[in-house]
């Protein structure tokens, strides 16, 4: 059991009931602590350098901005120390086992209670790993990990002309969106590639995707969740 709680979270989900729902179930339960929510992975990137001293992050499985595990893998990179609990309405065996083989400290339903989720938190901050109750994890796999690995030495930049890449934009498009010209975008299409070990773009998406889960059709709605601060969430 943790001798003090926790002094900041951030919780990153890009549904806005659901992030309030849950930033309003951790204030009330954890009043000494403050919660920080964001409902994108970009906007998470930029507001990483003004809380480094966050002690735990909750990271929504899919957002907009990322394709399953590239987000965590990016974070695990960039922010080692910071232990990441993933929250998904998916929760099947084999993507908990992925997500805690691409770096995450903890897995979370978004069924779980209010109870639960303090309780991973705890766990998870005194050192251990948090899965679903009654779940078995599959065997690791090392090629999850050394993919996670690749893309998390991508600078925010890059990981975002990465993500463009996988749209099928062009060098000139990319260019245009990012306002900076193509010269650049193919200086950081180089370093993309090498650091990702691969030859041409193509390899670089096919990489990319290797970390992708894919959503599913019916994902968990915010009011089949918790609904209050002490009730379910």
């Amino acid at each position: 059991m943790m001798q003090t709680g926790p002094s900041k979270l951030i919780v990153v989900d890009d549904h806005p009931l659901f992030r309030e729902a849950l930033s309003g179930s951790l204030s009330s339960r954890l009043p000494d602590c403050q919660v920080v929510s964001v409902g994108s992975f970009k906007a998470l990137q930029a507001l990483l350098p003004q809380h480094q001293d966050a002690d735990l992050l909750l990271l929504d499985l899919h957002l907009p901005e990322q394709q399953g595990l590239s987000g965590l893998a990016w974070l695990r990179g960039h922010q080692p120390a910071l232990p990441i609990i993933m929250i998904s309405a998916h929760d099947e065996p084999s993507i908990i086992r992925r997500a805690l083989d691409g770096g995450a400290a903890g897995f979370l339903s978004k069924s779980a209670d209010a109870e639960d989720i303090i309780q991973a938190i705890e766990q998870v901050l005194d050192g251990g790993t948090w899965v679903p109750a009654g779940l078995e994890q599959d065997k690791p796999s090392e090629n999850d990990r050394d993919m996670a690995e690749r893309v998390g030495q991508l600078t925010p930049q890059q990981y975002r002309i990465l993500l463009m890449l996988d749209q099928g934009l062009l060098n000139k498009q990319i260019a245009w969106e990012l306002d900076i010209t193509e010269a650049t975008v193919k200086a950081h299409m180089t370093a993309i590639m090498k650091k990702l070990g691969v030859s041409n773009r193509t390899q670089a998406v096919t990489l990319y995707n290797r970390l992708r889960v894919h959503k599913p059709e019916l994902e968990l709605k915010p009011d089949e969740s918790f609904s209050s601060s002490d009730s379910s969430a």
